[in-house]
């Protein structure tokens, strides 16, 4: 029998280990369930915490703008840029009308000179001030998109794609408003002479 003392020995040992893996298991697990209850507790506060904003006792947090608005007034620069150059719908309707009043009052005893600077030198100079005003409009949009990051939020750059687009709007300006003062005033394309 002494192999069964042994025995005993060695599982009172084993018992004894048991017992004690077991106590560092429940003391894991009652470290476990206090860290889940402060973490709740954290978490309740959290909650009271945002229901107090939510009510506005503390200040919201400021909108990062997205750009989009930059983005929408560049590519309009460019598009008035374009309009400036081609003319344009309401350029065309306005130097019709014009040359259906030139026509309207000049009698049919007026000399060629007058009849050719009512009917069609107004309705030039007409369609160019309606592509000056494009032009303008075009210059003015552009600029306006590349000043706003000087005035808008610091520390955030304005996208590449929107500069580029803002200065082609800005230039198509600047070549419509030479090219509508050099019609306006008959440098480009001015009326045949009669004499």
């Amino acid at each position: 029998m002494p192999g069964m003392a042994t025995k005993t020995e060695e599982d009172a040992r084993t018992g004894t280990e048991a017992q004690a893996d077991e106590t560092a298991v429940e003391a894991v697990t009652t470290e476990d369930e206090a860290a889940r209850a402060e973490t709740r507790e954290d978490d309740s506060e959290q909650a009271e915490t945002t229901e107090e904003g939510v009510f506005g006792e503390q200040e919201p947090e400021e909108k990062v703008p997205s750009g989009v608005g930059q983005g929408a007034g560049a590519v309009v620069s460019a598009a008035l840029g374009l309009v400036s150059l081609s003319g344009g719908w309401i350029g065309t309707v306005a130097g019709a009308r014009e040359q259906l009043v030139g026509q309207l009052r000049t009698s049919s005893t007026a000399g060629v000179a007058t009849q050719i600077k009512a009917v069609y030198g107004n309705a030039w100079q007409s369609t160019a001030l309606w592509a000056g005003l494009f032009a303008l409009a075009a210059l003015l949009t552009g600029v306006v998109v590349l000043a706003r990051p000087a005035f808008g939020a610091p520390g955030r750059p304005q996208a590449p794609w929107t500069k580029s687009v803002a200065w082609a709007g800005v230039s198509l300006g600047v070549i419509g408003l030479l090219l509508a003062g050099l019609k306006y005033s008959d440098v480009l394309l001015g009326l045949p002479s009669t004499g």
